[in-house]
């Protein structure tokens, strides 16, 4: 195959769309509200109701909001799913969504997060297949455009961004997947009886 003949939005989107499929969205299938809320350690960061985050900063524009601080402390705080997924749905894809796809403004302060697993998971698929919708529709001429002012380094592509938003996905939504493993483990017995 010539390097001219590859269509490279679809070698793109496979990256992601390849572990969505067949790896992360089964491995989140069921996720419950105890899950969803959970900390294996005190003091962790988590989407709370309002009022009730004692982090540094409380961002959100509905009755809960996602642990912060500017600077990030470090070592930086444990994260809950909660966290992680208002991570992924916010600053990963919904502000992308905007900022690329024409998707309404969001952001960490206005973001209305999820009170339940459920709702989490909606937002995620969401946020997901509108990334997906836009990528498909970026030329190779688009993909190699710079994204400019709106990312941390202008002067890289359009494919790189999606390369970072694909690592992104991956890295955090294992990260999911590897809490709910803890959580089997340390909070059920053998016999399924919660400890």
């Amino acid at each position: 195959m010539e390097v001219d003949d590859l269509d490279w939005n679809r070698t793109l989107r496979e990256q992601w769309e390849f572990h969505w499929d067949h790896q992360i969205r089964a491995r989140l299938a069921g996720l419950t509200d105890d899950e969803y809320f959970w900390s294996p350690v005190p003091d962790g960061w988590s989407v709370r109701p309002r009022g009730t985050s004692t982090a540094p900063v409380q961002a959100g524009g509905g009755e809960f909001t996602i642990d912060y601080a500017f600077p990030t402390p470090d070592p930086a705080p444990f994260t809950t799913i909660a966290w992680r997924l208002g991570h992924v749905i916010v600053g990963v894809l919904a502000a992308r969504n905007a900022a690329y796809f024409g998707t309404d403004a969001a952001s960490y302060d206005t973001w209305e997060y999820a009170d339940d697993a459920a709702t989490a998971l909606h937002q995620l698929e969401t946020q997901v297949d509108t990334w997906l919708v836009g990528v498909r529709t970026l030329s190779d001429a688009k993909l190699a455009i710079p994204v400019g002012s709106k990312e941390p380094y202008p002067e890289a592509s359009m494919a790189d961004l999606v390369l970072h938003i694909h690592r992104e996905l991956i890295h955090h939504l294992s990260e999911v997947c590897l809490l709910r493993d803890l959580y089997l483990h340390t909070r059920h017995t053998t016999n399924g009886a919660t400890r």
